[in-house]
């Protein structure tokens, strides 16, 4: 079975004592977590450490940045490089969010720079893609997210690929009013499966794990999960409250 995991984004919220008091909250339940269970917390920068020593006792439990530089290193004052994250220890990181891409200008092509740099310290890399309104309404956000894939990740081996998590957030139903049924995420999930099998083959498209990013809560997840293309999610606000990440955590297949 695909790896089904419940990825938590903390985005830039919590202080330094908030997110020790809420990953004690979350991991003093034994949550039984299966072989094929991932539970990843995205924290801050400057909570990395103290995450990753949390949870190193932990079985499928993992530290992920938000994000990385697409330099190896340099004069890139604020940044942080993947060699940083790979000295630290940190296996897992975030590319692409829909805000690092909409309000920092990130390219497909920058992401894939990002990607080799992950991919050769072995750091797994949760790539982001997903539609904004304005290209759901016109009805091309197959187009839209195929071109996303194609220009990131393509000119990776079959090898690398099965390395990548993948995340679809749909832009528009995330704070807009509007709201994506589980029917449109499994569509589009189904989509991005077919994409990667396409280039790649039904077999390595098969073991790509693919999460939802469309607002994911302890009310909804279970319905969504249950979709057969849906591999868990990307989980913002409902990550930041211990009980409402517990119940999504429970929901993975």
């Amino acid at each position: 079975m695909r790896k089904q995991i419940a990825a938590a984004n903390w985005k830039m919220n919590l202080t330094y004592l908030e997110g020790q008091q809420l990953l004690g909250d979350i991991l003093e339940n034994d949550l039984g977590s299966k072989d094929h269970h991932e539970v990843i917390f995205a924290v801050p920068f400057p909570y990395l450490i103290m995450a990753k020593e949390k949870t190193t006792s932990l079985k499928n439990y993992f530290i992920a940045a938000q994000n990385c530089s697409n330099k190896k290193s340099g004069a890139y004052t604020g940044e942080v490089s993947v060699d940083m994250l790979d000295s630290i220890n940190i296996k897992h990181c975030i590319i692409g969010h829909s805000e690092r891409r909409e309000y920092f200008n990130e390219s497909n092509q920058m992401l894939a720079e990002k990607l080799n740099l992950l991919l050769e310290k072995d750091i797994t890399p949760i790539f982001c893609c997903g539609e904004p309104l304005d290209i759901r309404e016109a009805n091309t956000q197959n187009d839209f997210v195929e071109t996303q894939l194609k220009e990131s990740l393509f000119h990776l081996s079959a090898d690398d690929l099965k390395k990548v998590v993948i995340a679809y957030e749909p832009i528009w139903a995330i704070g807009t009013g509007k709201t994506a049924s589980t029917e449109q995420a499994q569509e589009m999930h189904a989509h991005i499966r077919s994409v990667l099998a396409n280039q790649y083959g039904a077999d390595v498209a098969n073991e790509i794990s693919i999460l939802y990013g469309g607002s994911v809560k302890a009310n909804n997840a279970n319905e969504i999960f249950a979709s057969p293309d849906v591999d868990g999610g990307l989980v913002g606000g409902a990550s930041l409250v211990a009980l409402d990440f517990i119940e999504i955590i429970k929901a993975l297949k």
